[in-house]
């Protein structure tokens, strides 16, 4: 796992979803997909930055097989919907890169669902969207589920009670959201092991890499502000770095199942993908299946057991 590259495999045949594929790691992920002989379906909420996201992949890839399908991870209505279309399609999963998200609103929002929307956007509508598409996922031949957590989640805890942020702080809260995405991966693994699904399950993240989330969050679409001087060597990388431990997790023949990937550098935000050390509260395998038992209930979907 050096800190230069990922080498990605030939992966000609093999169909990969990536959601948030329009702008940052997203798109990051799905160039090095396509690049490497992927379909990729871009999952994305707004078509229209979505298609010229595809543009910006085929100007640098003519070859680049896409497609354009329309996702809002805060509703489970459009959840729904596409996977709908997937199941229709009947093509099997290769590669679910569970990435899109929003980071740190400054005051607490719920969606038309009525959830948190961090917990619904960066986890419970990933969870709805991986137990839909598990048909097609077990149809494929060695089928990867990657799951985007962050860093942060060593600030999130899972308090049972207030799982919607009724008391919101945005750290806490996006924490939480991402917390909970590492814990999916983990249980989503040993549920595999054990009804025999086939999956292999696993997380990354990418350190502190800058792309537009700090902008639709905490800015709330508002320009970013500068980054100081200092940082611009010290804490933070562009794109091409910052989807490597994500690469890796999910095309790499040596990633193992229920893994967890980041940056190698200083804090893990910077530098070549390794083995991450999870959050303690990650550990937890009670609270991990607890998890996939309330969002089950939360989100009326089930993996089928």
């Amino acid at each position: 796992m050096a800190n230069e590259g990922v080498a990605v495999p030939d992966l000609s045949g093999r169909l990969a979803i990536v959601t948030g594929a329009n702008s940052g790691l997203g798109l990051g992920l799905t160039a090095r997909l396509a690049a490497a002989g992927a379909e990729v379906v871009m999952a994305v909420r707004d078509l229209e930055k979505g298609a010229a996201a595809r543009d910006e992949v085929l100007a640098a890839n003519p070859e680049a097989r896409l497609r354009l399908e329309r996702i809002d991870l805060a509703s489970l209505e459009s959840v729904r919907d596409f996977a709908d279309g997937r199941l229709a399609d009947g093509r099997p999963v290769d590669i679910l890169l569970n990435n899109a998200g929003v980071m740190m609103p400054p005051e607490r929002k719920t969606t038309g669902d009525g959830f948190e929307l961090q917990f619904e956007s960066n986890y419970l509508g990933h969870y709805a969207l991986t137990a839909r598409l598990l048909p097609l996922l077990r149809a494929a031949d060695s089928p990867r589920v990657t799951s985007m957590s962050s860093f942060m989640a060593y600030f999130g805890r899972f308090d049972w009670d207030d799982l919607q942020s009724e008391r919101y702080s945005p750290t806490r809260s996006y924490g939480l959201s991402k917390l909970a995405m590492l814990a999916f991966a983990r249980e989503l693994q040993s549920r595999s092991d054990t009804h025999g699904w086939g999956l292999l399950s696993d997380a990354a993240h990418p350190g502190y890499t800058r792309t537009n989330l700090q902008t639709t969050g905490p800015r709330m679409g508002r320009p970013p502000r500068p980054p100081r001087q200092y940082s611009r060597t010290l804490i933070w990388q562009l794109v091409d770095t910052g989807i490597l431990p994500a690469l890796y997790a999910a095309t790499s023949p040596d990633a193992v199942p229920g893994g967890y990937y980041g940056p190698d550098g200083f804090l893990g935000l910077t530098g070549g993908p390794h083995r991450a050390r999870e959050p303690r509260r990650a550990r937890n395998a009670a609270d991990a299946a607890r998890l996939f038992d309330e969002s089950a209930g939360l989100s009326g979907v089930t993996f089928g057991e």
